[in-house]
């Protein structure tokens, strides 16, 4: 895995969208990949947390049959946190404040999701 790559698509998001304060990949079972967050932020802590809700989403779908999970967004008095299904072995946490466009930054998030999922399986 080329470790620039995932780093420059991270920063590529964060320049692409404005209001994202802090993106995360980890793997599935909560294991942090790449992050580029702020000092406040604990990586592998809202990786596993990420985890936690990816597991109960996918769950949640599959029991509805809604199709294939894509994302979850949670929102909170100061912002929100989105958390994107990368493949089937991967997440990516986006952490976005008030101002943060949900709607744009689920536009952008696909392509990047795909590039993201490149460079992880990429040999």
């Amino acid at each position: 895995m080329n470790q620039d790559a995932l780093a420059a698509e991270l920063h590529a998001l964060r320049d692409r969208v404005a209001g994202i304060t802090n993106t995360i990949v980890a793997a599935n079972d909560g294991l942090l990949i790449l992050a580029d967050t702020s000092p406040d932020i604990d990586p592998e802590g809202i990786s596993a947390l990420a985890a936690a809700d990816l597991g109960l989403a996918r769950r949640s779908t599959a029991a509805i049959g809604l199709g294939a999970f894509r994302q979850t967004v949670t929102y909170s008095s100061s912002g929100c946190i989105a958390v994107y299904a990368v493949g089937s072995l991967a997440l990516m946490v986006v952490v976005g404040d008030e101002g943060l466009n949900v709607t744009h930054l689920h536009q952008e998030t696909q392509p990047a999701i795909e590039r993201i999922s490149s460079i992880l399986t990429a040999a």
